[in-house]
């Protein structure tokens, strides 16, 4: 089961409109639980097609092939991450606050859009080249925005660091990992996870706090 409908993501993208029709949400609603409980590659268009209640031809109605849903999931998704990491990086308040707020955010976003996140992080092998590259230049913005922050807390004194696009990756991987094992079973909720991801990714830092 997903944890977040497919269109309220669509919706919170710059630019996002309603005037999607409802059999493209259902589709991409079908394609990302298809694609995360399968897999891409053993996912089919009737499986898709089926699991949105609705024909294998009228599928193509809407997207080229199921590479065209995941390319569209996956631009998506990480656009929706950039956008988070983004604002958080930019808010108020000095390096660890900004970083406290942007680990806590991205961490409990993986959580509730967890589906969504193994799809977007665990398939981009699956992705045709021109959509990998769109990805990849979308994932290459976060990794900068985390890098940026972390410099600026070395510059201030407040992070001890001493490598930091290796930092980064090991911020952003923790949270991304989060999509992988976060169930509804889970003991904490996911500002909870965020919380607690928040203070750990602080003392990683060598931040004081």
């Amino acid at each position: 089961m997903t944890s977040t409908p497919i269109a309220d993501l669509w919706r919170t993208l710059p630019g996002g409109a309603d005037s999607r029709p409802e059999a493209a949400y259902r589709l991409l609603q079908a394609a990302v639980e298809s694609f995360a409980e399968r897999g891409f590659h053993a996912t089919t268009t009737r499986d898709i097609a089926t699991a949105a209640g609705m024909s294998p031809a009228a599928l193509y109605i809407h997207y080229q092939s199921k590479a065209a849903l995941l390319a569209e999931i996956s631009q998506a998704g990480h656009a929706a991450t950039l956008e988070l990491v983004r604002a958080a990086a930019s808010g108020e308040g000095g390096p660890v606050d900004r970083m406290r707020r942007l680990v806590e955010e991205f961490t409990a976003w993986h959580a509730r859009a967890r589906t969504v996140g193994r799809v977007v992080n665990y398939e981009l092998h699956a992705l045709p080249e021109d959509a990998y590259a769109v990805v990849a230049a979308l994932r290459l913005d976060i990794e900068r925005e985390v890098s940026t922050l972390i410099e600026a807390g070395v510059r201030a004194g407040v992070f001890q660091v001493s490598e930091v696009r290796t930092a980064a990756r090991a911020v952003t991987s923790l949270g991304i990992d989060v999509s992988r094992w976060f169930t509804d079973r889970s003991t904490e909720t996911p500002d909870e996870l965020g919380g607690r991801y928040g203070e750990l990714v602080l003392r990683m830092l060598g931040a004081r706090i």
